[in-house]
């Protein structure tokens, strides 16, 4: 005997595996853009281009450490020490300034020193394969100590005008300076994740390190690459939140790798490696950044929006574990 639901049962499993594709490809695209519709209806403040503007400097910092995360957590890393290379950044940026005046000396050795840092992150996975969890939750202390020793403990305070502007400047006079880096930024890891060699091979090496290996795949130097790239990312932020607070600090960037790895998740990379986009990771960053903003114009606290966060984390995780369980 035929059976007549047989037809229409393939059809809705065809309907059904759709429209879970559409929502994993625009799905946070999708909360982004409600997230806009609702704040813009219960604050009419949010609205105001003034607001606009003070949404993008607020999550320049956090977008631009996201950005290189990115690529950590898709080659199967992650990397817990970037909020201690924040403050050694700073510290950096504040010694060489004071004692030489000389902005873009101070600018490249803070960043080579992320980067260093970075290096030594990847070659300790990449070549005792350790775990990024444990190197990176020890280096993190070292680089935080190192920090402290260079500034013997204390602030410093940054009167230098032209580097003020770095973080507080616009551009045509409307859009701020980190603003700017932050589109640069991103662009630059677009182009390199999604259409260069290295870009393919950080998939491949977080998908199924492996088959990666099978296939020839330079294991061993993407994994180092990657947490190269997260240690320039720092060192840029750093640079940025420094020029902000106008001193040197080596007690910033508590927590901040939360805030990094919060917007990747979000924007859909998997912490099982092999998945994510630069776009996701953009939208993920602006998401948080809209839940913060939004919960300052309803009037809830800081409390409340660090509950929300972890919240946020715990959700995507689970989604992310669903997906791949499903797949």
């Amino acid at each position: 005997m035929i059976n007549a639901d047989r037809p229409s049962r393939k059809l809705l499993r065809v309907d059904q595996t759709g429209l879970a594709l559409f929502m994993r490809r625009y799905g946070i695209g999708i909360v982004m853009l409600g997230m806009i519709v609702l704040l813009s209806v219960i604050s009419p403040t949010f609205r105001k281009p003034s607001n606009v503007i003070s949404i993008l400097l607020q999550i320049s910092i956090n977008g631009i450490l996201a950005l290189g995360m990115v690529f950590v957590i898709t080659a199967g890393g992650i990397d817990l020490s970037i909020g201690s290379m924040l403050a050694l950044t700073s510290v950096i940026v504040g010694v060489v300034l004071n004692s030489t005046g000389n902005i873009a000396l101070a600018c490249i050795l803070a960043i080579s020193a992320t980067t260093l840092f970075g290096l030594i992150n990847g070659l300790l996975i990449a070549k005792f394969q350790m775990f990024p969890f444990v190197v990176t939750l020890a280096t993190q202390l070292v680089i935080r100590g190192v920090a402290y020793i260079i500034s013997g403990g204390y602030s410093q305070s940054l009167a230098n005008a032209d580097f003020k502007n770095i973080g507080n400047g616009k551009v045509f006079s409307t859009i701020p300076i980190p603003v700017v880096i932050l589109f640069v930024i991103a662009l630059l890891a677009y182009v390199l994740m999604h259409w260069t060699l290295f870009g393919r091979y950080t998939y491949a090496v977080g998908g199924n390190i492996n088959s990666a290996i099978a296939s020839g795949v330079n294991v061993f130097w993407t994994r180092v690459f990657s947490f190269v790239i997260m240690g320039f990312c720092a060192g840029v932020a750093g640079v940025i939140m420094t020029s902000r607070i106008s001193a040197a600090q080596p007690n910033i960037g508590v927590g901040y790798e939360t805030d990094a790895i919060a917007a990747c998740v979000i924007g859909g990379t998997s912490f099982a490696g092999g998945i994510a986009t630069i776009p996701g990771t953009v939208i993920g960053i602006v998401i948080i950044g809209l839940i913060y903003n939004g919960m300052n114009l309803v009037g809830i606290n800081s409390y409340m929006q660090t509950i929300t966060k972890g919240l946020l984390i715990i959700g995507a995780v689970m989604l992310d574990m669903f997906i791949n369980k499903r797949k």
